[in-house]
């Protein structure tokens, strides 16, 4: 079977990657630096998976992480130390000189249809760029928001504990919230279209969601009453740094603090909605997935919200 190396495996993002291409009946390969970067994680067919170390910063070790491998899922870190379009970019080239078949990058955040928007959205334009002059086959997914993020350390123990549902997400504010197993099952279902070649499309899950219906699935999953209590921008960033303890260093807690207060104002009042999907055309690009993905209501009962969930490490 092809080989898909994912880089950024020991992070949410990417397990869900390794567990959706293991069972797709893939050989992978996780790119880490960590010996064991699924140490407590759950996934069937983890012994099979081969680790190798990469350093993203370093191009000259990115040779002997990819080396053999048919496809290469990448994420973009969340506390990334250089822009996403020299990321990219590097992994880009080095896929090229490989000759991998197809490189698939997962941006984790709405793509707009021209440059020029704030925050990531305009570094995932330059990123497209970057992949596309790289040479390697590339095909992009923008994945606007993930239900997994409700499980995390800034999320779940306001909803498990409190009886509350605290995320910054104004009242009219809509979004198609999708599972990171589905990200996932996108990628895989993107690697043998050619028509992906060369393409990038934003995705989401199969629902529409306000606030309050969110509240209303949490509650029927967990058989008791979550209330919608929507925090600020500003309230948000500082629960993010908390979340994240010692894996964020202390002189840029204040200014990442600013920066997730600075993008859920502009996802607020943003006209272009960069949470909301058009779902019609992802199904039309997509037909096969068409009824297959999770809506929140079946997704939230199958995740452990008790203490021994596990999470990995902030991102």
């Amino acid at each position: 079977m092809a080989l898909i190396t994912v880089i950024g495996s020991s992070g949410r993002q990417g397990m869900a990657q390794v567990r959706q291409a293991l069972a797709a009946g893939y050989d992978v390969r996780a790119i880490s630096r960590q010996p064991d970067p699924f140490a407590g994680a759950r996934i069937e067919g983890v012994e099979r998976v081969e680790v190798r170390p990469m350093d993203l910063y370093d191009p000259s070790t990115y040779r002997a992480a990819l080396e053999g491998t048919d496809y290469v899922f990448y994420t973009h870190p969340l506390q990334a130390r250089a822009d996403r379009a020299v990321l990219v970019g590097d992994v880009g080239k080095a896929a090229a000189e490989l000759g991998v078949k197809r490189v698939v990058w997962n941006t984790s955040s709405w793509i707009p249809d021209k440059p020029g928007d704030a925050f990531t959205y305009a570094g995932n334009t330059a990123g497209i760029n970057a992949l596309w002059r790289s040479g390697a086959p590339g095909t992009v997914f923008g994945s606007v928001l993930f239900m997994d993020n409700l499980l995390t350390n800034w999320a779940r123990p306001f909803i498990v504990n409190e009886g509350r549902y605290v995320y910054p997400h104004a009242p009219h504010l809509e979004a198609n919230w999708i599972s990171l197993d589905d990200v996932a099952r996108f990628m895989l279902a993107s690697l043998e279209r050619p028509d992906m070649e060369g393409a990038w499309l934003n995705i989401g899950g199969p629902e529409r969601m306000r606030g309050p219906q969110v509240a209303e699935v949490l509650s029927n999953t967990l058989g008791k009453t979550v209330k919608y209590d929507p925090c600020t921008p500003a309230e948000f960033g500082r629960y993010l740094v908390q979340a994240a303890g010692d894996d964020m260093p202390a002189e840029v807690r204040e200014e990442f603090a600013k920066g997730i207060e600075a993008f859920y104002e502009y996802n607020n009042t943003a006209p272009t909605r960069p949470f909301a999907v058009d779902m019609d055309h992802v199904y039309e690009r997509f037909p096969e997935l068409e009824g297959k993905l999770e809506p929140m209501s079946e997704w939230a009962p199958k995740q452990d919200w008790g203490d021994s969930n596990f999470r990995p490490a902030f991102g």
